[in-house]
C-alpha cells in the first residue's frame, strides 16, 4: 500500500503570512487538524490545531474581546507553525508512514514529491482506513488466531482445511512480534459462516493445529 494511494491529495494550505484567526476559521470551516504552511509555491511548515490552542491567549487573560481579537489577528501562521515539517513521499509505504507518525509523535505528514512539491497529506485516520482495508473485515467477520511453526508451508496447511470446510478466506496477517522462537501469530479472516458450518470448521482446526481464539465482529451495530 503506497501513500498515494491513501493521501487527501486536495490539501487545504494556508500562506505563512496569513492570520492565526484566519487559520483558525479555516480549520473549523473545513472540519480539518493540520494546515500546511506555503510561502512563495513552498512547503516551509505545518500549523495544528494544538499550535494554535498553545499560542491562543489563556482564559484568564486580562485583555477585553476588542484587544482579543486584534491579538489573534495579528498573529501570523508562521510565528506559532512548526517549522521544516517532517514528510513522506507518495511512492513509500502506508507502513512506513505509520512509523514515521509514531517515532515523531505526529499524527499527520505533507506528502512531497520528488521537485519538492506537496502534493498530498496523509494522516492517521488514513492509515486506520488502509489497516481496516487490508484486513478486510468489512468483507467477513470471522477471524481466526493460530500459533503456527514459522516453516514454508505452514500457512498453506491451515488454508487447506479451511477450503475443506467451505470457508472463504478473505486476508491472511502473519506476525513473528512477542511470539516464541520458531513460531509465527497467524490471523486468518473468513467471510461469514452459518453457525454450524463454522463450529464444525472451528473443531477441525483445533484438532490440527494450535488455535487461539476465534472472533465474531458484529459490524452492524455500528
Amino acid at each position: 500500500m503506497l501513500v498515494r494511494e491513501w493521501m487527501a491529495s486536495d490539501v487545504i494550505t494556508v500562506d505563512e503570512n496569513t492570520s492565526m484567526m484566519k487559520a483558525l476559521h479555516m480549520m473549523k470551516e473545513n472540519n480539518i487538524r493540520r494546515l500546511p504552511v506555503m510561502a512563495r509555491g513552498a512547503l516551509v511548515g505545518i500549523l495544528s490545531d494544538r499550535d494554535l490552542k498553545e499560542a491562543s491567549p489563556s482564559k484568564a487573560t486580562t485583555l477585553d474581546v476588542h484587544e482579543l481579537y486584534y491579538l489573534l489577528a495579528e498573529i501570523k501562521v508562521k510565528e506559532i507553525m512548526t517549522k521544516n515539517p517532517v514528510t513522506i513521499h507518495p511512492e513509500e509505504t502506508v507502513e512506513r508512514a505509520a512509523v514515521v507518525m509514531l517515532e515523531h509523535k505526529v499524527s499527520g505528514l505533507p506528502v512531497v514529491n520528488n521537485k519538492s512539491e506537496l502534493v498530498g497529506i496523509i494522516t492517521q485516520s488514513d492509515v486506520f482506513r488502509a489497516f481496516v482495508n487490508i484486513t478486510g473485515i468489512y468483507k467477513g467477520g470471522v477471524q481466526f488466531a493460530f500459533s503456527l511453526d514459522d516453516r514454508p508451508g505452514s500457512i498453506k496447511e491451515v488454508a487447506d482445511v479451511v477450503r475443506e470446510y467451505g470457508g472463504r478466506i478473505v486476508s491472511i496477517l502473519s506476525s513473528t512480534d512477542m511470539v516464541a522462537e520458531g513460531t509465527r501469530n497467524v490471523y486468518i479472516r473468513l467471510r461469514n459462516m452459518p453457525s454450524e458450518d463454522l463450529k464444525k470448521l472451528e473443531q477441525a482446526l483445533r484438532q490440527k493445529f494450535n488455535v487461539l481464539y476465534l472472533a465474531e465482529d458484529i459490524l452492524k451495530e455500528l
